[in-house]
């Protein structure tokens, strides 16, 4: 069965860093898109970052734009959250999540409804 396992998350100082894990099983994990989304305390989800099959579509969130970067090791069935600058905003439970179209190719961020399987999400906390 398909199983998503986030990791790398915790607590850092405000201008820190941390690099998020998503372990992926379960499927064939070059073929689909993955995305990373986030929920702070009291507040929807938010899509935070898209990235497609083969890694050269990305998108992101304008609130992560220039901070955070969306990578994937199709020979590790891994994706991976590189989370700079962050922001006491940016604290929240980030889990990611799997496509549930074959090699998408046309792509509307933010659009949950297109993804099929999530995680369980690790917690970040950005505070001095």
């Amino acid at each position: 069965q398909v199983q998503l396992v986030e990791s790398g998350g915790g607590l850092v100082q405000p201008g820190g860093s941390l690099r998020l894990s998503c372990a992926a099983s379960g499927f064939t994990f070059s073929n689909y898109a993955m995305i990373w989304v986030r929920q702070a305390p009291g507040k929807g989800v938010e899509w935070v970052s898209t990235i497609s099959p083969g890694g050269a579509f990305t998108s992101y969130a304008d609130s992560v734009k220039g901070r955070f970067t969306i990578s994937r090791d199709n020979h590790n069935n891994t994706v991976y959250l590189q989370m700079n600058s962050l922001k006491p905003e940016d604290t929240a439970v980030y889990s990611c999540a799997k496509d549930r179209l074959f090699k998408r190719t046309s792509y509307n961020p933010g659009r949950l409804l297109d993804y099929d399987y999530w995680g369980q999400g690790t917690q970040v906390t950005v505070s001095s």
